[in-house]
């Protein structure tokens, strides 16, 4: 069985339309290389000012 993972060791991103990091989900498991967006709000929004 897989050991235990840190929050602090897992991988990280900037969010393309609020400039916020945020960290991998299992959900993004087989399509990290493709998330761009830390919410579903942000995705909507696509980059504009202020989105949050």
């Amino acid at each position: 069985m897989p050991r235990m993972r840190r929050k602090s060791d897992l991988p990280s991103k900037t969010c393309a339309a609020c400039g916020l990091p945020f960290t991998w989900r299992k959900k993004w498991e087989r399509d990290w290389d493709n998330v761009r967006y830390c919410s579903d709000r942000c995705r909507r929004a696509k980059g504009g000012a202020g989105a949050v």
